[in-house]
Parts: C-alpha cells; structure tokens; sequence
C-alpha cells in the first residue's frame, strides 16, 4: 500500500478502515506472484517378502510414490521398501496393497516433508487446477480461482 487516507476523527479511525483494503491487497499479490500448492508427503517404510514386490511397485506407480531404498532383511525372505507417498494418494492405499501382494506387504506410513506441485494452478487440466476445484467446490465456493479484478478495482 502507498498511500491511505485516514479518517479525520479519532473515534472513527482505526483499524476497519485499512484491513478491507490490505486484505485485497494480499490476495491480488498471491494471484500474481506465480503461486503453487504444496502437498504433504509421508514416508513409508513397507515390509514385504521379494516374491510380492511386483504388487507393491504397482500400487505405488498407480498412486505417485517414489521409491528411495530397498533393504533386504538378513536371514529372511523379507524386504523393506522405503518411499514417498503423498498424503492425498493414502486413502484406500493399504487396502489396494494388500490385494496386490495377497496380504503379504504391510505398510507404514509417517509424515515426512511438504513437497511443491509442479503443475500451474492457472492450466486448464493441471493437477493443481484439480485439486483447487475440488477444494472450492467442497466449501461451496465459486469453481476456479478467482480472476485478479475481483480485488483491483475496489482498491
């Protein structure tokens, strides 16, 4: 904000009058400062023997995980498998496991980090613009992000 002008009577300034306006402010910069959504990411530690790692690497490619290592257990047939796995992807994600491998694997999940989208929320049929939708139309919002003269024309 550059300039404002403030209320000549004291009872009458305050903070009402520059929230609205700083408000407006704030959103009309995120539109333009290029924004992209972060999503959280678990880490999963999955236990399984070799014969059913082909389910597991399945799963994973079908729900965006990113393998990081895998360990064989010294004296046993047993592997575990360390990946990345985002958090939206999760739901439903041992049951779809344990159907692949015959019940075999067994999955721990924990939060890791929070990881950037790559995608453009402002492309037409980006994962982001997705999500937005979504998320918009749960709360019973407009669909789409809303266009940057809702906020400069009232400045």
């Amino acid at each position: 904000m550059l300039d404002c002008v403030l209320h000549a009577d004291a009872i009458h300034r305050g903070a009402g009058q520059i929230i609205g306006t700083a408000r407006r402010l704030y959103y009309a910069c995120e539109l333009t400062a290029a924004p992209r959504l972060q999503e959280p990411i678990f880490e999963c530690a999955i236990t399984c023997p070799a014969d059913a790692m082909g389910g597991v690497y399945g799963v994973l490619n079908q729900r965006r995980g990113q393998i990081i290592d895998e360990e064989p257990i010294q004296g046993t047939p047993m592997s575990i498998l360390k990946c990345y796995l985002p958090v939206a992807e999760s739901f439903g994600f041992t049951g779809a496991l344990r159907e692949n491998t015959k019940g075999q694997a067994f999955p721990q999940c924990v939060f890791d980090h929070w990881e950037t989208l790559p995608s453009d929320p402002y492309e037409a049929e980006s994962k982001s613009i997705k999500i937005i939708d979504g998320i918009r139309k749960r709360k019973g919002l407009k669909e789409g992000i809303p266009a940057l003269d809702n906020y400069l024309d009232k400045l």
